[in-house]
C-alpha cells in the first residue's frame, strides 16, 4: 500500500520518509513529485529512501522477490515485531513459539526452531548474530524490507531462506517529538517517546524509549497465574554526522529488556484440535537484556561509494522451563546465555554507464557461554527409584530361587515364592532416597569470514545480467563441561547402603566449513515504467554446528546403561577417546545448502495505479537441518541432518491506490510445497521412512488482504478519518515429520479506524476480532514416560486504542 502525500527522491540523495511534519532539505525541494492529484503509486523504496551500502538499484528493479513496508503501513497493521509483520509477506512465517528466545523464521520452506537460523536480520546495517535476538520490539522505524530466497552472495551464511532489513528513522529527515500511548484489553499498555533534533548544521540526533506490557490471556490452571504475561522496555540513540558532502558518520545503539511468562503449552486433543489451558506446577519464564550497537561510515568518491559497518552486540538472558509441561514434578530446566559479538564489514559499490558493481569483506566473531543445568524432580526420582527397587528385588529373588531349586520336589514358582518370603521377613528391599542432577556449561564460539563480489551489466537497452560470487568460511567450536550424578540410598533386607553413580564429560572439539556461493540472474525490462521479468539461480547455505540440548539425554542413557554398577558400590563411568569421538559425532551436524531456481516479474499496471509482483521457485535442499526431540528421553530439541528435500511454490503480491488515493489496498498469496525426498530415522529399532512427507512447521498456503479508505475533511479540526480492515490466512501446517497431526487452514480478521487531527492521531484497532481458535505451535513429548501432545494457542481477540502526538 502506498500513502498519499509522499514524494519521490533519488536513491542516493536522501534517507527517510517525508510527510507534513518532516522537513525537506532545500537543495532537494525541487526534486519532488506531487501525488495529491493522482492515484498513481511509486516503488516504496523510492518513497522511503534509506542508505544501502551494497545495492545501487531499487528493490523492484532487482532480480529477486521482496516486500517493503513503511512506518505508515506497519502502524495501520499494528505491527510491533517481525512476528506481526510476517503474516503479510508471501511464504514468510514467524510464529510465536512460547518466548522471545525461540524466534524461528521460515521462508519458502526453509527454517528451524533451534540453533542456526535460515533467515537473517540486518538492523540498521548490522547483522544480528544471535537467533535469540531476532524477536525484538520494532519502533520508530522508517522502513522494513523482506527479501525472499537465498541472499548468501551479498549477505553470507544463514540467509538461505531470505533476509529482513530494519531501518530506524533518520534524525536528519525527521524533527520534533513523537509521543505514542496505547491501551487494550487484558491491560495491554504501550508508550513510546522519541525526539529528533539537529545539534549543528551537519549533526543530528534522535533519542527514543518505549515500554510495552500485557497481563496475558492464558491462565495456568495449576498455579492460577497468567502463563503469557510480559513486560518489556528499552531505548535507542542515533547520531548522524554529515562531515562533508563525501563523508558521513552514523552511530546507533539500541537496548531492550524483556521479562515474560513463557511457554504456555497446554494438552492438545487430536480429535478436536482444541488446546487446554497450560497446567504446570512450575512457572516458566524468559528474561533478556540485549544491546545492539553499530557505527557506519560512508565515503563517496567519483564513481564509487565506500561503506564500513562495525557492530558490537551483547545479550544476556535466562530461561526457566517446566520441561515435562504438566502438573507433575518431573523435571525443569534453567538456562542462561551470555553472548558478546563483534562484526566488521567493508563494502564498495560503484556505477558506470552499463556496469554496477559491489565488492566487500565481512568478518564476525561470536563468543557464547551457555549454562544449562537440568533438574530432575520428585516425581521423576520416585519413578526411577521404583525402577531401581524393582530391578534389585527381581535380581535377588532370581539369585535366591536358584538355590532353593536344589530342594527335592521344589518347583520354579515355589522357589521364587520362598525367596520372596525370605526377603520380606529380612526387611525387604526399598529405595529410601534418590537424587539426580545434570549441570552443564558450554562454550560455543564462532568465527565467520566472507569475501564477495557482484556485478550487473546492461547487455542491451532491455537486458541486464547479474553475476555474483562469495567465499564463506566458518569455524565453530564447543567446549563442554557437564555431568550427571545419581545418589541412591537403599534398604536391603534390613541393611542400609548408599551408592553414587556419576558420569563426567569434559572435552573440546571444533569444525570448519567452507562454501562458494554463486549467483546468476537475467533481467528483461518490459517498458520504461519499471516493469520487468527476471530469471535467477543462486546458492544458499547455513552453517553446521553442535547441539548442546541433548547432553542430558546422553548422560541419562549412560546412567541407565550402568545402573547395575551402582547396586554394588560407588561408580564413576569411564570415558575413552573413542567414547568422546562418538559423542562429538552425535552432537555435531553438517551445514545445509540449497540451490534456488526462480523466475519472476515486477509489473506496473493500469497507468501505474497497480503494482504486481509474481514469482515461482524450485529449491533443492541437501543435508537439511531439522529440529527433533532429543534421543531416548526427549529432554530437549536437537538439530539433525534430515537428508534431502525440495521446496517449490508460487508467490503473488499486488497493491494499489484508487479514487484519488482515497483507497489504498494490498493483496498477497503464496503456495509452498516442501517435502522430504530422502529422510529416515530409527524408532525403537524400526526404520521409519519419511520420504514424500511434508516438512513440519511450514504453512502450505498463506494469504493476506488489506484495504484502507481515507475520508478527507477540509473544514474543522479533524483533517481526515481513515478506516481499514485486513485479513490473514494460513495452513495446512504439519507438526511432525510423520505428518500425524496438523493445524488446518485458519483466517484472522483485523480492523482499525484513525482520526487525524493537526498534531494528534487517535487510532482504534482490533486483531482476531472473530476470536478464531488456532494453534501457533504444537509438538509431542515423552518427558513423563508416555507420549503427550501439546500446543500453544494463538492469540485470541485483541483490541485497543492508541494516541499519537507530534509536536
Amino acid at each position: 500500500m502506498a500513502t498519499s502525500g509522499y514524494i519521490v527522491l533519488p536513491l542516493y540523495s536522501f534517507s527517510g520518509n517525508i510527510n507534513e511534519n518532516h522537513s525537506i532539505p532545500d537543495n532537494m525541494a525541487k526534486t519532488y513529485v506531487s501525488l495529491s492529484d493522482s492515484s498513481r503509486i511509486f516503488n516504496l523504496d523510492e518513497v522511503v529512501v534509506v542508505s544501502q551500502p551494497k545495492e545501487s538499484t531499487y528493490l523492484r528493479q532487482q532480480p529477486l522477490a521482496s516486500s517493503i513496508f513503511t512506518s505508515s503501513e506497519t502502524g495501520k497493521l499494528a505491527v510491533r515485531n517481525i512476528c506481526d509483520l510476517s503474516s503479510f509477506v508471501p511464504s514468510f512465517q514467524m510464529p510465536s513459539y512460547g518466548s522471545r528466545l525461540t524466534s524461528s523464521m521460515y521462508i519458502r520452506g526453509i527454517g528451524s526452531r533451534v540453533n542456526n537460523p535460515a533467515v537473517g536480520i540486518y538492523s540498521d546495517g548490522m547483522p544480528l548474530l544471535s537467533k535469540s535476538a531476532y524477536n525484538f520490539h520494532i519502533y520508530q522505524i522508517d522502513r522494513i524490507d523482506v527479501l525472499r530466497g537465498p541472499q548468501s552472495t551479498l549477505y553470507g551464511m544463514n540467509t538461505e531462506g531470505g533476509l529482513v532489513r530494519v531501518y530506524s528513522k533518520n534524525p536528519f529527515t525527521n524533527k520534533g517529538t513523537d509521543l505514542h500511548i496505547g491501551v487494550g484489553n487484558h491491560f495491554y499498555r504501550n508508550m513510546e517517546i522519541a525526539n529528533y533534533s539537529k545539534l549543528s548544521h551537519n549533526t543530528a540526533m534522535s533519542v527514543a524509549a518505549f515500554y510495552n506490557g500485557q497481563n496475558g490471556f492464558f491462565r495456568n490452571s495449576t498455579t492460577g497465574k497468567r502463563a503469557d504475561a510480559y513486560n518489556e522496555a528499552g531505548g535507542k540513540i542515533r547520531i548522524v554526522n554529515q562531515y562533508s558532502n563525501k563523508l558521513t558518520y552514523d552511530f546507533i545503539a539500541d537496548y531492550q529488556y524483556v521479562n515474560q511468562n513463557a511457554f504456555p503449552y497446554g494438552m492438545l486433543d487430536l480429535s478436536t484440535n482444541k488446546t487446554a489451558s497450560p497446567s504446570t506446577n512450575r512457572e516458566s519464564g524468559y528474561r533478556r537484556n540485549m544491546l545492539n550497537s553499530a557505527f557506519n561510515i560512508r565515503y563517496t568518491l567519483p564513481g564509487i561509494t565506500l561503506n564500513s559497518t562495525t557492530s558490537y552486540q551483547f545479550l544476556s538472558d535466562r530461561m526457566n522451563m517446566d520441561q515435562d509441561y504438566t502438573a507433575l514434578d518431573f523435571m525443569h530446566l534453567s538456562q542462561k546465555q551470555l553472548q558478546n559479538g563483534v562484526t566488521q564489514e567493508f563494502a564498495a559499490k560503484g556505477k558506470l554507464k552499463n556496469w554496477k558493481h559491489t565488492s566487500g569483506l565481512y568478518g564476525s566473531f561470536q563468543w557464547l557461554r551457555t549454562d544449562a543445568p537440568v533438574f530432575f524432580d520428585q516425581d521423576f526420582t520416585n519413578a526411577m527409584g521404583q525402577t531401581i527397587q524393582s530391578a534389585m528385588y527381581n535380581a535377588m529373588v532370581g539369585a535366591m530361587s536358584q538355590k532353593f531349586m536344589n530342594i527335592p520336589g521344589m518347583t520354579e514358582d515355589g522357589a521364587k515364592a520362598m525367596a520372596a518370603q525370605a526377603i520380606e521377613r529380612a526387611g525387604g528391599v526399598s529405595v529410601n532416597s534418590l537424587s539426580m542432577s545434570v549441570p552443564g556449561l558450554f562454550h560455543t564460539p564462532q568465527f565467520n569470514l566472507g569475501v564477495f563480489h557482484e556485478s550487473s551489466f546492461d547487455l542491451t537497452n532491455r537486458l541486464s545480467m547479474t553475476i555474483g560470487l562469495r567465499y564463506d568460511y566458518n569455524h565453530v567450536k564447543i567446549g563442554y563441561s557437564t555431568s550427571a550424578l545419581m545418589n541412591t540410598t537403599v534398604n536391603v533386607m534390613g541393611m542400609e547402603a548408599s551408592s553414587r553413580l556419576r558420569s563426567i564429560l569434559s572435552h573440546e572439539t571444533c569444525n570448519s566449513f567452507n562454501q562458494v556461493l554463486p549467483k546468476l540472474a537475467f533481467t528483461w525490462k518490459l517498458s520504461d515504467n519499471g516493469s520487468n521479468i527476471y530469471a535467477l539461480v543462486n546458492k544458499g547455505y547455513r552453517s553446521g554446528g553442535f547441539n548442546i540440548q541433548m547432553f542430558s539425554d546422553i548422560l541419562q542413557s549412560e546412567l541407565r546403561a550402568n545402573s547395575n554398577e551402582a547396586m554394588r558400590s560407588d561408580y564413576d563411568i569411564p570415558h575413552t577417546n573413542e567414547d568422546y569421538a562418538k559423542i562429538n559425532s552425535t552432537i555435531s551436524y553438517k551445514p545445509e545448502f540449497s540451490w534456488n531456481y526462480e523466475i519472476g516479474t515486477h509489473l506496473n499496471l493500469f497507468n501505474n495505479t497497480v503494482q504486481a509482483d509474481f514469482s515461482a521457485y524450485y529449491m533443492k535442499i541437501r543435508n537439511q537441518q531439522l529440529s527433533v526431540m532429543a534421543g531416548t528421553y526427549g529432554f530437549g530439541r536437537m538439530m539433525v541432518n534430515a537428508g534431502r528435500s525440495h521446496s517449490c511454490g508460487l508467490e503473488a503480491s499486488l497493491r494499489g491506490n484508487a479514487f484519488s488515493n482515497n483507497l489504498s489496498w494490498s493483496l498477497t498469496y503464496s503456495y509452498t510445497r516442501s517435502v522430504f525426498d530422502r529422510y529416515s530415522e530409527d524408532v525403537n529399532g524400526t526404520t521409519v521412512d519419511y520420504a514424500d512427507n511434508y516438512v513440519p512447521f511450514i504453512p502450505q498456503h498463506t494469504l493476506s488482504a488489506a484495504a484502507d479508505w481515507t475520508f478527507a475533511l477540509s473544514d474543522g479540526c479533524i483533517k481526515s478519518i481513515v478506516v481499514g480492515a485486513n485479513t490473514t490466512m494460513q495452513g495446512k501446517i504439519y507438526w511432525d515429520e510423520a505428518n500425524t497431526f496438523s493445524q488446518k487452514v485458519y483466517a484472522l480478521l483485523g480492523a482499525h479506524a484513525d482520526i487525524n487531527l493537526k498534531r494528534l492521531t487517535i487510532s482504534l484497532w482490533g486483531k482476531n476480532i472473530t476470536d478464531t481458535h488456532y494453534n501457533s505451535f504444537a509438538f509431542s513429548s515423552n518427558a513423563t514416560g508416555k507420549k503427550m501432545y501439546l500446543a500453544e494457542r494463538g492469540m485470541p481477540l485483541q483490541m485497543g486504542v492508541d494516541l499519537k502526538v507530534h509536536f
